[in-house]
């Protein structure tokens, strides 16, 4: 966004005008196309549909560019960057998405350094190959990996944050990659790009005083073909017997039920404690470190390539693009 001093508003940012308000990025090293969406939106009103015209975009360009940088608001950044990690199978050049809090144009604004950094590690070649190989996300002098992200903060430059794992690269008087958090570098194969998500899925966070009939009607929803629990801890739930009643006849249905931690950091580990023991003689499926937002994208997209039921839990358990230890 960029800020409107006579009205004191927030307007979409035009991309054309790009280089005119970061005249710095004449400085780097390479050239920059700019693609923006004809309808600029607010990243509140992302969806898949727009993740798929994302990919596409990144797609038609693969061939002729080195590197790509995805300016994206920042409350459903981690969810786009998440998706579109699954969406690239093959991926072997960088895609890094960043943003700002505080608008271009903004005295104070991180819009700058966010962008610069984030083209320069677009940027970096290692014997003439990408040195990043995967889907990162830029903020706050941190490259993380994108699906290992979480929004945690809606005021400080500092905005994400990747619990589980650590800095892809951090920026400071010098730019310095953690090569051995990156990705393996994978063989020269032709990019995949996976255009259909399914979004027949939804998130329940479990709280004290959870009601039988709120859980039932979140499963009885029409169409809805896997359901992501946010769990105590590590992986706890009511030990109830509605509860284990409630999820039996789902998963007999054939709905998938997927735990992650409601916790900011650690993951599930279904079966230390009495209280999800239940949970595991279920076979609910265990999301492990995984944040909710690459669960939730990871649903879209293996139900979007049709994985069967009986190979569904296998999948979901294995990590497919470093999304889960």
């Amino acid at each position: 966004m960029v800020k409107d001093y006579a009205t004191d508003t927030l307007k979409a940012f035009d991309f054309k005008k790009l280089l005119k308000h970061i005249p710095e990025l004449y400085q780097l090293d390479c050239a920059i196309d700019t693609v923006s969406f004809k309808k600029p939106i607010d990243s509140s009103n992302m969806n898949p549909a727009h993740w798929v015209d994302l990919a596409t975009i990144i797609e038609s360009h693969y061939d002729t560019h080195d590197g790509f940088v995805v300016l994206h608001g920042s409350d459903t950044m981690s969810y786009t960057a998440s998706a579109i990690g699954y969406m690239l199978e093959n991926l072997t050049k960088p895609v890094i998405f960043t943003g700002s809090q505080l608008p271009i144009g903004d005295l104070r604004t991180d819009a700058k350094e966010n962008l610069i950094t984030s083209v320069q590690i677009a940027a970096l070649t290692e014997k003439g190959k990408p040195v990043i190989q995967e889907v990162g996300l830029y903020f706050e002098y941190k490259l993380l990996r994108a699906n290992r992200t979480t929004k945690i903060n809606a005021e400080h430059f500092e905005a994400f944050q990747s619990p589980n794992y650590p800095p892809l690269a951090e920026s400071g008087v010098h730019l310095k990659v953690f090569k051995e958090a990156l990705l393996p570098r994978k063989r020269q194969k032709r990019l995949v790009v996976h255009k259909s998500m399914d979004t027949n899925v939804g998130i329940l966070k479990l709280f004290p005083g959870l009601s039988p009939q709120l859980l039932q009607n979140v499963l009885d929803t029409p169409g809805l073909k896997a359901l992501i629990l946010e769990t105590y801890g590590s992986g706890n739930a009511p030990t109830e017997s509605w509860v284990t009643d409630i999820l039996k006849k789902a998963i007999q249905r054939g709905i998938h039920i997927i735990s992650v931690t409601q916790c900011v950091g650690g993951g599930v580990l279904m079966g230390q404690y009495q209280t999800s023991q239940h949970l595991k003689k279920l076979h609910v499926v265990n999301g492990k470190d995984m944040t909710s937002e690459a669960a939730i994208t990871k649903l879209m997209y293996l139900l979007g390539r049709g994985v069967s039921g009986k190979s569904f839990k296998t999948i979901f358990e294995t990590s497919i693009r470093g999304e889960m230890a």
